[in-house]
């Protein structure tokens, strides 16, 4: 029996059913590598779903960015609610990377914004990987950059059961050795904070609150308690804690790491001193002096990762360990899950380019004396290693590169929709002004508004973020609701900003490559690609064909391409899509079929993350809300032990802030 159990209203049609059954014989037979050649709108998703229930493994599904890897996420939650499901992205809001200029003699220093919801997810998915086998992960390409060994973060669990023997200050201790904070304050993932007796503890992976109770030497109780509330959710038997960080070491082979790390600054500062650089060698000996300290403090620095290498106790140019090391492995040692890589034309560049760009700016950090020269092993996978860790892998796009089409065992056609739609009608208009034609802007312009008029939703593409700014700008002063959507705008807004289009919140998206591959906006009816003949990245044959996908999934479908002249790729993309659409007309034909357009609830990851953030901002609201439905005396009684408790050992501090809850408390009921 499958560990995964697909749940969906519809059974596979079209060419899924062919697709579905070719790519589990291509597994069965061992194929190392296929291809889901799977035009827009087919229903590949549903396909690679069918396909997970019956291979039944762990799966890894890598996406070429946040947007599209969070509604995978969504998407792969809805076919398998019962499965741990998890979306794994690069958890900054904002990164700048640690450099160095020489031509300027400027040194940047790492910067960043941490989401700490998306950290939470990314604790979340290793731990599922360590505990389950009906595991989904949906990750960007962040999955081939190090994270820290698996060995070590599942060795540094916590098992806590109720009755067990366990000091107060010893729980303390450990919580703390694994990188958990003590607060005073509300709990947020990763915290804990002690009161008298009792432990209350808010794992990194959730949005919960356990609570130990500890009695002459043992844990007497464990409940798990909501934390804006604090209603009692359920009484616990045990409870599993994983490390607050993924990085762990362990305690015996920290000190020699220190001491490794040690002897490669002396040989790098001496190194750089024979050459007669005097700076260098006193900046690396005085960040390396200090790092070294920091870790024997506390465990941990600033930058630790770049000292990865040694802590984990790896060979010069040995591949780090990456979300990769936490699937599960056969008894040879060859992984034991499935790898889908979605738009794989476009995800497989990012994958390959992502080592160079790493060294490259390493390097100039060692030549400079800024970092050990062992920090060039904190880096992402070569494609080639990324390729020894992996499965059987099954590439999935409607318009694949060589190299997918060169190197699979086969490639299976999904060219036929289960809803019977055809690929959208194409048509070229030219981007100047020409007599009574008023040029691409304005007619692009009208056929919004005509659009819009008809219940339906628009896509424009331009070249640049600022077209894109100043065209949504001019459209809102015509009336028309329109937003705009690039790079610069941070993940879970652009998210969040998707759905709200898909809901009618707003008609028009103007945008520049975020709109082309795995969107899923079966509202949209009309795209304006502006400047279609500029030849380029965003205009080649396969950003065309992805781009005029979008249209496929509404009966009324129609994209118009402005340009005064037909180049190779209009002229490639625009038969390609007729192509597809003939053989489509033929099918609906044969089998009396009439095209109808999609009709797919609005859902996505960010309104469970979304939800999360306004849980936090609106606490005392909802506690003032949740109040009038809650015992009060008993949450003040509470209360009223937790102080008692806390002034009894001497922790006043903690004492006084319990004594200003409770005199919130007794003001919110006597208000109420």
């Amino acid at each position: 029996m499958s560990n995964f159990s697909l749940q969906s209203e519809y059974q596979p049609a079209g060419d899924q059913p062919r697709a579905i059954e070719g790519l589990l014989r291509g597994l069965s037979e061992g194929m190392s590598k296929q291809t889901l050649l799977g035009a827009t709108a087919t229903g590949k998703t549903f396909t690679i779903a069918n396909v997970i229930e019956k291979y039944d493994k762990p799966t890894l599904v890598i996406a070429h960015n946040k947007t599209l890897a969070a509604q995978l996420a969504q998407e792969f939650r809805e076919f398998f609610p019962k499965s741990a499901v998890h979306y794994f992205v690069s958890y900054y809001d904002y990164y700048q990377p640690e450099a160095y200029m020489p031509s300027t003699d400027t040194y940047i220093e790492k910067d960043a914004s941490i989401n700490e919801e998306i950290e939470r997810l990314r604790h979340a998915t290793t731990q599922a990987l360590l505990t389950r086998r009906d595991v989904i992960i949906v990750a960007s390409v962040s999955c081939i950059y190090g994270l820290g060994s698996p060995e070590e973060y599942e060795k540094e669990h916590m098992k806590i059961l109720k009755g067990m023997k366990i000091e107060r200050n010893q729980l303390l201790r450990k919580l703390v050795s694994v990188f958990f904070t003590r607060t005073n304050a509300d709990l947020t993932p990763g915290t804990f904070r002690a009161i008298g007796n009792n432990v209350e503890i808010m794992p990194t992976s959730e949005r919960v609150v356990y609570s130990l109770d500890i009695e002459d030497g043992k844990v007497s109780r464990i409940q798990e308690i909501d934390p804006v509330s604090m209603r009692l959710l359920e009484e616990r038997e045990s409870l599993f804690l994983f490390p607050a960080k993924h990085f762990i070491t362990d305690k015996n082979k920290l000190e020699s790491a220190l001491v490794v790390i040690k002897k490669e600054m002396e040989a790098q500062v001496k190194k750089f001193r024979d050459e007669g650089k005097s700076l260098e060698a006193e900046r690396i000996e005085r960040r390396t002096v200090e790092d070294i300290a920091m870790i024997r403090e506390v465990g941990y620095c600033s930058g630790i990762e770049n000292y990865s290498r040694h802590l984990s106790g790896r060979n010069e140019g040995e591949a780090p360990d990456t979300l990769l090391s936490y699937f599960p492995k056969s008894r040879d040692g060859s992984a034991d899950f499935l790898t889908i890589i979605d738009e794989s034309h476009v995800t497989i560049p990012q994958l390959e380019g992502m080592y160079a760009g790493d060294r490259s700016r390493k390097n100039t950090l060692v030549e400079y004396g800024f970092r050990l020269p062992s920090a060039k092993d904190n880096r992402p996978l070569r494609y080639e290693e990324f390729e020894q860790r992996i499965g059987q892998v099954i590439y999935t796009s409607a318009t694949p590169s060589r190299k997918e089409r060169e190197e699979s065992d086969q490639i299976v056609e999904q060219i036929i929709r289960p809803t019977g739609l055809l690929d959208p009608i194409v048509l070229v208009r030219p981007v100047k002004e020409e007599g009574a034609y008023k040029g691409q802007v304005q007619d692009v312009i009208t056929e919004i508004e005509e659009t819009v008029a008809k219940g339906s939703r628009v896509l424009v593409t331009t070249l640049t973020k600022k077209m894109a700014e100043d065209l949504s700008s001019y459209l809102k002063d015509r009336k028309v609701k329109a937003e705009y959507l690039h790079s610069d705008i941070l993940t879970l807004d652009r998210i969040t900003l998707i759905s709200k289009f898909r809901r009618g919140e707003f008609d028009c998206i103007v945008g520049v490559n975020l709109l082309r591959e795995g969107l899923d906006l079966p509202e949209v009816s009309f795209i304006g690609i502006l400047d279609a003949d500029k030849e380029g990245f965003l205009r080649s044959d396969t950003s065309l064909i992805q781009t005029i996908g979008r249209a496929a999934r509404n009966s009324a479908g129609r994209v118009i391409l402005y340009a005064d002249r037909v180049t190779g790729s209009m002229q490639r993309a625009m038969d390609e899509t007729n192509r597809r659409r003939e053989k489509q007309e033929a099918h609906n034909k044969v089998y009396g079929i009439t095209p109808k357009t999609i009709k797919k609830a609005v859902k996505d990851i960010a309104e469970e993350i979304e939800a999360r953030r306004n849980i936090i901002a609106k606490a005392s609201v909802k506690l003032e809300k949740e109040l009038t439905h809650l015992d009060v005396r008993k949450l003040l009684r509470r209360k009223e032990k937790q102080m008692n408790s806390a002034a009894k050992i001497l922790d006043f501090e903690t004492a006084a802030l319990l004594r200003d809850e409770i005199k919130e408390l007794e003001k919110l009921h006597q208000n109420g």
